[in-house]
């Protein structure tokens, strides 16, 4: 944790006026030491801190003065002056409350006289006429009032004059904010100056009982009662003033209340008033004439629903609830105040609203709680759970407790939380538990799904009010149900809040009832067993939320039980290792410990450390552990403290040392972040330890409470770290390697920035324990140079970062040389056609600016190239060189991009082949943040600069504004370079000017008449181009340009510009007069800036050009909004209204693209949305939602459909922007129904516009989807919460669906599509009733069923199915079986008649999905479900006629059979015994019947193009299975005969037929847990050795390739020992040729992937079993077995699918120990070491699945008896990091043992020395650059080839060491010879390259140098095999981390 900076206090210090000066000189006395000379030495301070002293020492001087010297007039005048000072000091000025303060004590001769002065000066205030001087005194008067006595008594004196005061700023406000509609900023002001005096207001009404005694102010002609009646009447208009803010009218609804009572004469009266105004209407009650002059608009007018809010609101803060003060009037008022809120929240929609309906509410149940202590047993009744008000109260929470808003969701649980005990108030204490209303409720809640959030508030509330026992006795596996629901991230923090409240409250309730036996136990059954059981074996998922939301608040309310946890957990570490996808018992553990530590449980004081609870070797092994959060979680106990000093410990910095040499490359994103900002807090700890270290090491003692656990002198610890970080730094530093991934340069400048940003230069006295300067000499500062020139600009970013944050003295470049070349680098890089180089480039450039001797060292540069010389006038020296280097290299880049603009305004296509301009202006850009643009020297210099620029953007916005803005920009130029180049380009440029404007769908028909486009006017702006002499480059060769090059120059010229004149409006300052001194842009400029803006989003048609220029006008809109000018401050709400004029017109000449979403037209109008401020009226959003709503609904008239399509387009965009937040949702109802009903338009583009806003809506209304499946609850509401939050739409939908109904259940046999049949199947299909909802019609879903089943007779396949899933959340779960069995009536007869099968087939799929989701259902008691059962299979029965050759119609057949399979499901899931019941009923004989009586059994009359054959064979086939496995189950049905086999089903034509068969007999053979492959088959399945001869014969014969995939899998699958023998009887093959033919298979399958998988598992299968079977035959199969190892390394290789290497990864595994770790060479020394490289490639792999599989062959290879033991990291599973490092160094160990003259070295020697790489390099070195213009050419993500070759370096020295004697001279002489040849190669290659190739040629230049360490690695590695060299590791400096894994060698 990091220590905050104290921020510095500022006082703005006392200033009086001269005359007051002259008169405390006049009274000064020459000691100075009276109360004048005081206050005339505090004024004349100018330090404000300085005079609050002098102000405190006021009163102790006065308490020393005798009374009798009180009347001297020198204290009258001081006290005078003090009123003044006090009056004028601003209110936030802490002075102020200094002065009150010290003026309290005032003695008391002295209070008079103070009195008399404040009073006066307060009379002055108030005669204040200035309205903008009006803020000044409410501030004072709310100053006097706040606990100062002297102000609260001048205010009382003039009370009268106060109020009337207040009466007239309440009055003249209102007046002058109308006069500045428009202007936002003035507006505001006034609103908050009227807010502040209506509270000041409020503030001396509370006070008025103590102005005079008895109620002498009441009589109707004193001053002060007409002020009152004034107030009130003022204050009820601002409640009917829609015009003010939400604020100001709940302030005032305060006030009106708190006026009425005040000026009621008795508390009787005043429920009966406020009754009054809530009801709106007298009624019979007297009512006094003040009340209805001052307020009686509010009784007889209809009153807004707003100010009814807001009354109630009054009613309830201001009238006292308590003691039963107001008798029963004030009972049937808060009776009354509940009705009116429960009929405003059906009426208030707006979410401001909302949330103050929630609150109000909260205030009202608060209130029905405090009344209840003295009500009448009237209120208690009408207030019982079962109440009407209970009722609505609960109605409300149901609908609000999942409401978007958290202020909402938050106050409805605190409404529920009080509702259950003002039900608790009701009753007897007694009686809680076994109270109908506390049953049902808990009834209820529990039988609602556990997707609804509300459920977890309900029960949580009701867990703390009657006890988790009563809860569980309802229903006892809640807590299970609810562990399960954790692995849903949405709905975790939910479920962890009631599991918190759970086992806290049980174990409370087990402390108590648990004397003397141990309760511990019984908590830990119930709470941490099940707990542990998941994380260990859960999904992936549940763990992580359950270690985030469940476990440290477990730990918290028992720390005791992490002992238990780990005691279970270290039991079972080496038997759950885990995997990629599963943390295992290690993962676990390290996040108990993990979360332990950062709570505080393990702490070095109470002797609990992790390392008393686990050894530093499971730590280890956590840090390199394959499933990255175990390797986060053992980060995180290493860093993470719950003490921010707590010591670091030498073993922790060893073992943190380790884990980043293996996991800075990480892909993961979320990782790499973790990970660094785990390492942040460790650095934080450090340094914050380090100066409790030195504070000790000063005093010399050591204090216990610094650590226990540090008996060691701080100095030492101190050292410690030091070495620490610098070891940390290096390690870090040579991450930055030539090659080194993405990843890895990300992780490593993050660490190195945060270690720069934690471990500043010291300043003054302080001390550092370490500098990271200190570390840092040129040659890194080189290197992280060279990080500008990645591919990423992440990487950029950081890189440049850690430059700027390490001191000068270590950036600065001294040679002159190094700075031109580098600046000659930038400029070349800013005109690449690669986009990422002049990003590049503007890094570069941004570095130089920095530097101090960049002026000095370019003016050679300059002077012998064209461009600017440098500025040299006197006096310059004394500008920053900052300053004057941006300038010097923003002129540079601008004169020459206004010389190339120039050129591409004859040739565009020139430009975009050679000097794409988009890079210089990017680099501009960047210059520009190096600067800060408010404190400038060169004020004028950049004034000139700055309108240059604007010019320049709009010269280079025109030149490619053409071809942005055309109709089809992505394909616009030819690849040609002819000399006719020019003309053809104008062709192409007048052929493609816009045909979507409003002319072009007005006029379809003239579209062949060119000229009636305005072509002419067009092609006035295209330039001539000149002859294909420009198209030359620089050196004369000629240039190809591509269409995507010009598009990329085109519209990435536009990005920049729009981003540069954006910054512009936002960092320059304003020039708002044209004398302001510091401005730079006129607002003239702005204007133009702004109308360029518009222009381009309105007419641009390339989506990346116009959301680039949305960015910039997004930026000047904010501008606008703030600024000063009032001008300015309006043109976004004229613009607003222009725009929506022009689409309402539908203007012909509009040049508005009406085609690609509007293209720029919905950003235009987002952006000028969004400006607007949020906490004000938001008109602009009210008026174009208005507006664009009646243009988006369908029109009568037969107008232009495009302002209709516009407008769609535009509510897309707006109900997608985020910031608007809640403010769209009252207009979602309008926008449904516009989508609806565009539906039906006969214009395909007003259909595709409403498809797409619709879609907008769902998102919007459902949330975002966060999983696959279609019809998850997740995404979806009750009925109830939809129509009240949106009620317009509920007898919308209803009318449009009976509209729909009619249409598609019509009598006529035609076929009839109704266009919204789909759209409201699929927003109804997203409801669902709740058990909640109660039996309130209003909003019953009800209705809506009927019309639903009828959508299931459509003629459209797919609307009968829609509608089916549509039905299934209508229909509760306890109706589903009646409504199935009425659906089953409505199914014909066989002796029917007319039979229409479409009406068949819709009800059939109704009834499926029906049972299907009955069948899930976990809410069932086991007697109803088999009663039910038993009830739907008998109306099966009577319709299964249905299923059988009777029915001529197959797809209906299909869906009959389809509920006949599922209703085998439902039998499988019923309760044992159950069953029988059934076979009574005769099911399985009528399910043989329709089986025997099949087309499968008698074979096949259609072909397969009858319609619904294939579903009808596929769904027969699955009943078939699923009767076979009813028969296997069943004892007494073993013997009998199916009706059909499975050889039968295997031997169909059909191939769907044999697919499925395949699939069910694979899961039978297939093992259930992947661990346990044994090849034995499970289950019954009958006439196995024929299932394999008929698969063998398959095997050859299929030609279907899926079949033929699932056949080899079975194979593979089944024992061979039980097939293999039938190859020569059943396909004339012996076991060899099998294996021969399975090679063959796969080596012929690489394009059909799946086939080449199988292919090659079986024969890896067969292979290792003819190993195993007939070792001595070997020998013969020699040839086989060389095939079978090529096949594996080709399946390895990077040319091919994923699928592929993670099956080459699997035979890997299986095969390591036969062939990989065997003591004897089976396969002999070339093969085996071939397999090795297959494992060092899969190792390496980009993909991290394959990484990760490959890593488990390393973990079998570890696991074997000759190899376990050389490790710690035996039988673990580690990430392929450190499996790559083990991996090469199990091999060293291995070739010793295979063969002791080791002639294997000379191979790995060979890989070493990458002999095939050097011949890439040096074949793709002189390359051309292609024409690719988004490759980012060689990017690595992951392979790092310089890691490779240090791991082989590593474990290769000792095994040179041992074998050096016996090697082969001439073989190391021929390597010597390659590596010294290669190396001089690789040295000339590197001359060739350019002066700075690390920038201009980064790919050759980075491959060059991998190669080169390479060969020299491995030259160094041969000296030292001759005995030239000791120890070749020490000379590879370049190389990366050398770790090694030997522990002796890593002890402290």
């Amino acid at each position: 944790m990091v220590l905050k900076k104290k921020k510095d206090i500022q006082v703005a210090p006392l200033i009086v006026g001269h005359q007051e000066l002259e008169t405390l000189g006049s009274f000064a006395d020459a000691e100075g030491e009276n109360l004048a000379s005081l206050l005339l030495r505090c004024v004349q301070l100018t330090d404000g801190l300085v005079q609050i002293h002098c102000i405190k020492q006021i009163v102790p001087l006065l308490e020393k003065i005798d009374g009798n010297q009180a009347c001297d007039p020198m204290f009258q005048s001081c006290l005078d002056i003090l009123g003044r000072i006090y009056f004028s000091v601003g209110s936030k000025n802490p002075l102020k409350k200094v002065l009150a303060s010290s003026l309290n004590g005032l003695p008391e001769p002295f209070f008079a006289d103070a009195i008399c002065s404040f009073t006066c000066c307060l009379q002055e205030e108030l005669k204040t006429t200035n309205l903008y001087s009006y803020r000044k005194v409410i501030d004072n008067l709310a100053s006097c009032m706040e606990n100062f006595n002297l102000g609260r008594t001048s205010v009382m004196n003039l009370f009268k004059d106060v109020l009337q005061f207040l009466q007239k700023v309440l009055v003249e406000i209102p007046e002058e904010n109308r006069k500045f509609t428009g202007n936002h900023i003035a507006q505001t002001e006034l609103m908050h100056d009227l807010l502040i005096a209506i509270r000041v207001s409020v503030m001396l009404v509370q006070k008025v009982q103590e102005i005079s005694q008895g109620d002498l102010w009441k009589i109707p002609s004193s001053p002060v009662w007409q002020s009152m009646g004034g107030l009130l009447s003022i204050f009820s208009k601002f409640l009917r003033n829609d015009d003010l803010l939400q604020n100001i009218q709940s302030t005032s609804g305060l006030a009106v209340i708190l006026l009425i009572k005040t000026m009621c004469d008795t508390a009787e009266m005043i429920p009966g008033l406020v009754n009054c105004l809530i009801l709106h209407s007298v009624g019979s009650c007297r009512v006094p004439e003040w009340f209805m002059n001052s307020c009686g608009s509010l009784c007889v007018e209809d009153v807004p629903g707003p100010a009814l809010l807001f009354l109630c609101q009054g009613a309830l803060a201001m009238l006292n609830w308590k003691n039963g003060s107001m008798g029963q009037s004030g009972e049937k008022l808060l009776l009354d105040i509940a009705s009116v809120l429960f009929t405003l929240s059906l009426q208030l929609k707006e979410s401001s609203l909302e949330m103050f309906l929630s609150r109000i509410l909260v205030m009202w149940t608060n209130s029905a709680l405090d009344s209840f202590e003295s009500s009448s047993l009237s209120l208690k009744s009408s207030l019982n759970g079962n109440s009407d008000t209970v009722g609505k109260l609960l109605e409300y929470v149901y609908t609000h407790w999942e409401h978007p808003l958290d202020a909402v969701r938050y106050q409805t649980k605190t409404i529920f939380r009080n509702l259950l005990q003002i039900h608790q108030g009701t009753v007897e204490r007694s009686d809680c538990v076994s109270d109908r209303f506390f049953l049902g409720l808990t009834e209820s809640l529990l039988r609602l799904e556990w997707h609804v959030k509300g459920k977890y508030t309900g029960l949580s509330c009701l867990v703390d009010c009657v006890g988790i026992e009563n809860v569980l006795a309802v229903n006892k596996t809640i807590p299970s149900q609810i562990l399960e629901v954790m692995g849903d991230q949405s709905l975790a923090p939910y479920a962890g809040d009631l599991l918190e409240t759970m086992f806290k409250n049980h174990k409370n309730r087990l402390k108590s009832q648990a004397l003397c036996r141990p309760w511990i136990d019984q908590w830990h059954e119930t709470w941490v067993s099940p707990l542990l059981l998941i994380l260990r074996e859960g999904s992936l998922e549940q763990m992580a939320c359950l270690i985030d939301y469940y476990l440290p608040k477990l730990l918290k309310c028992s720390p005791e039980s992490l002992s238990y946890m780990v005691n279970i957990l270290q039991t079972s570490t080496n038997i759950n290792t885990g995997s990629c996808s599963s943390r295992g018992s290690l993962g676990v553990l390290m996040a108990c410990l993990r979360t332990a530590r950062a709570h505080g449980h393990l702490q070095s004081a109470s002797h609990v450390t992790w390392g008393s609870l686990v050894s530093s070797a499971k730590i280890k092994q956590g840090l390199v552990h394959q499933h990255c959060q175990v390797r986060i979680d053992a980060l995180g106990l290493l860093c993470e403290s719950h003490r921010s000093t707590e010591i670091v410990s030498v073993e922790e910095m060893q073992l943190l040392q380790f884990f980043i040499l293996y996991n800075l490359n990480s892909q993961s994103p979320g990782m790499r972040q973790q990970i660094c900002s785990l390492l942040q807090k460790l650095f934080s700890r450090i340094q914050e330890s380090s100066q409790v270290l030195y504070k000790l090491e000063q005093s010399k003692s050591q204090q216990e409470s610094v650590n226990d656990s540090t008996k060691k002198n701080p100095s030492e610890t101190l050292q410690q770290y030091q070495d620490f970080m610098s070891s940390v730094c290096n390690s870090l530093f040579r991450a930055l390697f030539p090659g080194s991934s993405h990843s890895t340069k990300f992780s490593a400048l993050t660490i190195l920035v945060s270690i720069a940003e934690l471990f500043p230069v010291p300043e003054g006295k302080t001390q550092a324990v370490f500098q990271l300067s200190h570390e840092i000499d040129f040659a890194r500062v080189e290197t992280i140079m060279e990080c500008f020139s990645s591919t990423f600009e992440e990487v950029k970013i950081l890189a440049f970062n850690l430059l700027m944050k390490l001191p000068k003295t270590v950036t600065r470049i001294q040679d002159s040389l190094k700075l031109q070349a580098l600046f000659h680098a930038a400029m070349d890089l800013s005109t690449s056609t690669k986009p990422y180089d002049c990003v590049t480039a503007a890094y570069l450039l941004r570095f130089l600016i920095g530097q101090e001797g960049l002026l000095a060292a370019l003016a050679a540069f300059f002077n012998n190239s064209p461009g600017p010389s440098p500025c040299q006038r006197g006096g310059e020296e004394s500008v920053a060189f900052v300053e004057r280097n941006t300038l010097m290299v923003i002129r540079h880049l601008l004169e020459n991009l206004e010389r190339e603009i120039s050129q591409a305004e004859s040739s565009l296509l020139q430009a975009a082949a050679l000097f794409p301009m988009y890079g210089r202006v990017h680099c501009i850009i960047g210059a520009f943040q190096q600067l800060s643009l408010n404190n400038l020297t060169l004020v004028t210099e950049w004034r000139h600069m700055v309108a240059k620029l604007i010019l320049m953007s709009y010269r280079l916005s025109a030149v490619v504004a053409p071809v942005v803005q055309s109709s089809s920009p992505e394909g616009l130029i030819p690849v040609d370079t002819d000399s006719e180049m020019a003309s053809r380009l104008k062709m192409i440029l007048n052929e493609i000017q816009p045909r979507d404007t409003n002319d072009y769908f007005n006029q379809v028909k003239m579209t062949k008449k060119h000229n009636s486009l305005g072509f002419e006017d067009l092609t006035a702006d295209v330039p001539m181009i000149t002859t294909s002499a420009e198209m030359k480059g620089k050196e004369g060769q000629s240039c190809d340009v591509t269409a995507q090059a010009v598009l990329v120059c085109c519209w990435r010229s536009m990005k920049e510009v729009a981003l540069l004149l954006g910054m512009l409006c936002q960092l320059v300052p304003l020039q708002s007069v044209p004398e302001a001194p510091d401005g730079l842009v006129t607002v003239e400029q702005v204007k133009n800036i702004g109308d360029y803006f518009k222009q381009h989003l309105l007419q641009s048609r390339h989506r990346g050009a116009f959301e680039l220029a949305y960015t910039g006008f997004v930026k000047l809109t904010q501008v606008l909004t703030r600024c000063p000018s009032e001008c300015l401050q309006r043109l976004p709400e004229q613009w607003l209204r222009d725009v929506l004029e022009e689409i309402k017109s539908s203007n012909p000449s509009s040049k508005l693209c009406a085609t690609r979403r509007s293209a720029g037209i919905p950003f235009y109008i987002q952006a000028l949305l969004a400006s607007e401020p949020k906490k004000g009226r938001m008109d602009l959003l009210k008026i174009t939602m208005k507006e664009l709503i009646s243009l988006a609904l369908p029109s009568g008239d037969s107008q232009s459909s495009v302002p209709q399509v516009h407008a769609l387009n535009i509510l897309r965009a707006l109900f997608r922007d985020t910031r608007l937040g809640e403010n769209i949702i009252p207009y979602v109802a309008d926008g449904i129904q516009a989508a609806i009903l565009g539906f039906t338009s006969p214009v395909w583009a007003v259909r595709n516009s409403s498809t797409l806003l619709f879609s907008s809506l769902i998102t919007r209304i459902f949330g975002v989807k966060r999983g696959k499946d279609e019809h998850s609850k997740k995404n979806r509401m009750t009925g109830r919460e939809f129509f009240s939050r949106f009620p317009a739409l509920y007898p919308f939908l209803l009318k449009q669906l009976e509209v729909v109904a009619n249409t598609v259940d019509s009598d006529s046999s035609e076929l009839k599509l109704h266009p919204n049949l789909f759209l409201l199947l699929l927003i109804l299909g997203r409801l669902y009733p709740s058990p909640m909802d109660g039996a309130s019609s209003t909003l019953s879903m009800a209705p809506f069923v009927p019309f639903i089943r009828r959508c299931g007779h459509s003629a459209v396949y797919h609307s009968r199915e829609m509608a089916a899933r549509a039905l299934v959340p209508f229909v509760m779960i306890d109706q589903i079986p009646n409504t199935i069995q009425s659906l089953l009536s409505e199914l014909p007869n066989c002796t029917d008649l007319c039979i229409r099968h479409n009406h068949v087939h819709g009800v059939l799929l109704q009834v499926f999905h029906l049972l299907q989701s009955y069948s899930d259902s976990k809410h069932r008691a086991n007697s109803d479900f088999q009663q039910e059962l038993t009830d739907i299979t008998v109306c099966i029965k009577a319709k299964l006629w249905l299923a059988k050759r009777q029915n001529p119609c197959l797809v209906t057949r299909a869906a009959c059979i389809d509920i006949l399979v599922l209703l085998t499901r439902c039998l499988d899931k019923a309760p044992k015994g159950s069953q029988p019941g059934l076979k009574i009923l005769g099911f399985w004989e009528e399910v043989g019947t329709v089986i025997s009586e099949s087309e499968l059994k008698t074979g096949i009359p259609y072909s397969s193009a009858i319609p619904g054959l294939i579903q009808y064979l596929q769904s027969l086939t699955r009943l078939v299975i699923a009767a076979m496995f009813a028969t296997a189950a069943d004892p007494s049905e073993k013997t009998k005969d199916g009706p059909i086999s499975l050889i039968q089903l295997l031997r169909s034509d059909f191939p769907e037929v044999r697919l499925l068969t395949l699939e069910a007999l694979l899961h039978l053979v297939t093992p259930a847990v992947p661990e346990q492959k044994t090849g034995k088959e499970r289950g019954p399945l009958p006439s196995l050795p024929d299932v394999g001869e008929t698969l063998l014969k398959m095997a050859v014969e299929e030609k279907h390739q899926e079949c033929f995939a699932k056949v080899l899998k079975i194979l593979h699958c089944l024992d061979i020992s039980r097939w293999l023998p039938l190859t020569e009887s059943c396909i004339h093959q012996t076991p060899k040729e099998f294996l021969s033919w399975t090679m063959s298979v796969a080596d012929a399958s690489s394009k059909r992937i799946k086939i080449q998988s199988e292919a090659l598992r079986l024969a890896s299968r067969l292979v290792t079993h003819h190993v195993q079977m007939c070792a001595e035959g070997l020998p013969s199969m020699e040839r086989e077995l060389k095939q079978w190892v090529q096949l594996v390394a080709f399946c390895c290789g990077g040319e091919l699918q994923t699928e592929a290497r993670l099956v080459a990864a699997e035979v890997l595994i299986s095969i390591t120990p036969f062939f990989l770790t065997n003591q004897h060479l089976i396969l002999g020394l070339p093969d085996t070491l071939t397999l090795w490289k297959c494992v060092f490639t899969l190792l390496q792999s980009e993909e991290q699945t394959v990484r990760d599989r490959a890593a488990e062959v390393v973990q079998a290879a570890l696991s074997q008896e000759n190899t376990g033991r050389t490790t710690e990291f035996a039988f673990c599973l580690v990430d392929a990091s450190v499996a790559l490092d083990l991996a090469v160094a199990l091999l060293c160990e291995l070739l010793p043992q295979w063969d002791p003259l080791t002639a294997g070295l000379p191979t790995l020697l060979g890989w070493l020395l990458g002999e095939d790489d050097v011949r890439k390099c040096t074949e793709n070195t002189p390359q051309v650059e292609d024409d690719f213009v988004f490759d980012k050419e060689e990017v690595n993500f992951w392979a790092e080839t310089l890691t490779y070759v240090s791991h082989l370096v590593k474990h290769l020295s000792p095994l040179c060491k041992k074998s050096w004697p016996s090697q082969d001279p001439q073989e190391l002489s021929r390597l010597r010879k390659a590596a010294s040849q290669q190396y001089q190669h690789l040295s000339q290659l590197s001359k060739e390259l350019p002066p700075t190739p690390e920038f201009s040629k980064t790919t050759d230049h980075t491959r060059l140098r991998i190669q080169k360490e390479r060969t020299l690695a491995c030259l160094k590695l041969l000296d030292f095999l001759e005995g030239k060299e000791e120890n070749p590791t020490p000379g590879l400096l370049n190389l990366p981390h050398l770790w090694s894994f030997n522990s002796t060698e890593n002890k402290a």
